[in-house]
């Protein structure tokens, strides 16, 4: 039973991926973005099924696996387009540092203008790097762990859904400029909305998201404790 649910389990996620592309290709729109369609379409068919959390934890963790693959996958592409990096490696590095400032410090403002607890202001003050370094670099601030996860999750999903449209918006149509933005803002999730844009979104995303990672862990325990 075990086997068939887990089966059935990567069968839907993989499922509710494939349909997502079809349905973001024919009706374009943040609500079709491959994270935010999927996810809901996932959520929903596992409580039709009656599938708990418990349940799809063995498939999670099987297609969590295999991350691992398609992160160092992401090389290809970043030593194929090495020389538009290169040549451009000075603007991105900027609006890379400009980026992860400006996402600490507008968290932390928003947050103070809401009249938010400290614990919730640290917590929400690195959401836009990936979990594992969000969570040890909100511990030594002060913030929660588990909340620090939520938000980079919500982030995630957030910045996927309107990180494309609003650069659509706004005629930012560059490739390198959109899967910096993507990489910078939202961590692994903005990376693999990028690579469904192109070869050199999704390779400069990928560099953007570990690099913002870098630059947080060593920025915001020094600028966070001074706005608290």
């Amino acid at each position: 039973m075990v086997v068939f649910v887990t089966l059935l389990s990567i069968a839907i996620t993989v499922g509710a991926y494939l349909l997502s592309k079809v349905a973001g290709k024919r009706y374009p729109s943040p609500l079709t973005t491959p994270v935010f369609f999927s996810t809901t379409l996932i959520i929903i068919l596992l409580l039709i099924l009656d599938i708990n959390y418990d349940e799809y934890t063995p498939a999670k963790e099987i297609m969590t696996f295999l991350l691992g693959p398609a992160t160092v996958a992401l090389a290809v592409p970043l030593y194929k387009n090495r020389a538009i990096i290169q040549k451009h490696s000075i603007p991105a590095i900027l609006g890379l540092v400009f980026g992860t400032l400006s996402t600490i410090i507008s968290a932390v403002i928003l947050a103070k203008l809401l009249n938010l607890s400290h614990e919730i202001i640290a917590s929400s003050s690195v959401k836009s790097v990936t979990v594992p370094v969000a969570v040890e670099v909100s511990s030594i601030i002060g913030g929660d762990p588990a909340l620090t996860a939520a938000f980079v999750v919500a982030t995630g999903i957030l910045g996927t859904i309107l990180g494309p449209w609003l650069m659509n918006v706004t005629r930012i149509t560059n490739p390198l400029s959109r899967g910096l933005a993507l990489g910078t803002i939202s961590h692994g999730q903005g990376t693999a909305q990028a690579a469904t844009e192109g070869e050199l979104q999704g390779a400069i995303a990928g560099v953007a998201m570990g690099l913002s990672a870098i630059f947080t862990a060593i920025i915001a325990p020094i600028i966070v404790p001074f706005f608290l």
